[in-house]
């Protein structure tokens, strides 16, 4: 039995039109010259909470139902219809291409229409291609979301728009992570599968964890970790985490070359996507970094319970018991 997991601008006018269509144009352009060599250069990744929201209903909806409305795709079929631009998203353009999948067309015939349809769905499938489809817990099978948000349940934290902001130790940068507030201690929780590829000290990010999706395209860095326990006990590069698993704790070390500091302000999560479309990119000099406000909006209808056991005075998970909250 399948179950849904859900939480689930007269001239001036002219005028701006036609920059608006020049500026999609120039888009486009630079999306031709980056996707026409040996691999993908450059994601803009704007796609809207809300979007996200309607498209996996309607996917869940297609795969009851038997309809080809897969999640990625819809979602890359939007993004070539408003040139990656999602402010412009209207949920009738969801539904009209909805209705005519159950109308007997095939959404990649619809999408080709579009130059661009091609590039949105490796872009946004190297985002998002893991994050809806079949899981199984207990040997009963479900479909939906199966990517989890970073933040336990029942742990408050805060955010805001954030991606881009300027940072300055060390040396003047940008932020190309996101910044989730919290208290010390809150249980820090791998958003999908993957493999510890990094563990340890960063004098940028403190204590750290850098994991790698089993198809290769996503690097996750988890940052600022806490004090003297910043991980689960036990975890090592190399091993293999599920999403859902506890991996660390929330903290505020980094931003000193000496290990265990607490040099961050205010504690915090700092966590990253890393696109990686070719080897050099992971620590080359065309890295790609995607904004993650609203995919962590996105992924806030599914967060993890915990039950943290007593480690002497610290509330420390020594052995890490997952709940799994499946919504009838």
């Amino acid at each position: 039995m399948v179950k849904r997991r859900l939480r689930f601008g007269a001239f001036l006018i002219a005028a701006s039109v036609i920059m608006l269509g020049v500026a999609r144009l120039l888009s486009h352009e630079k999306m031709f010259r980056q996707t026409s060599g040996e691999y993908i250069k450059w994601v803009d990744f704007s796609v809207t909470a809300e979007a996200m929201n309607d498209t996996l209903e309607v996917s869940l909806d297609a795969y009851e139902n038997g309809y080809d409305a897969d999640f990625v795709k819809l979602l890359s079929y939007l993004g070539a219809k408003y040139g990656g631009d999602f402010k412009h998203y209207k949920k009738k353009d969801l539904t009209e291409v909805y209705d005519k999948i159950k109308s007997g067309e095939k959404l990649d015939t619809i999408g080709a229409k579009y130059n661009y349809y091609p590039y949105y769905l490796e872009a946004y499938g190297a985002v998002l291609s893991e994050y809806v489809g079949e899981f199984y817990i207990d040997g009963k099978q479900y479909y939906g979301l199966r990517a989890f948000s970073p933040i336990a349940k029942g742990y408050y934290y805060n955010h805001s728009d954030d991606f881009g902001a300027s940072r300055s130790y060390g040396y003047n940068r940008k932020h190309l992570g996101h910044d989730l507030m919290g208290s010390v201690g809150t249980p820090i929780i791998a958003i999908e599968s993957g493999y510890v590829e990094a563990l340890g000290w960063n004098q940028y990010g403190g204590w750290r964890i850098g994991i790698r999706s089993f198809d290769n395209k996503r690097y996750y860095y988890y940052a600022h970790l806490r004090k003297d326990h910043p991980y689960v006990t036990d975890l090592k590069e190399g091993d293999i985490v599920t999403a859902g698993q506890v991996i660390g704790y929330l903290g505020m070390t980094g931003y000193s070359a000496k290990e265990n500091v607490n040099n961050i302000k205010t504690p915090h999560l700092h966590y990253g996507i890393q696109l990686i479309f070719d080897p050099s990119q992971k620590d080359g000099y065309n890295q790609i970094w995607i904004d993650c406000y609203e995919l962590t909006k996105f992924l806030s209808q599914n967060r993890m319970g915990v039950i943290v056991s007593v480690n002497g005075k610290d509330r420390v998970a020594e052995k890490d018991v997952i709940i799994y909250d499946i919504p009838d």
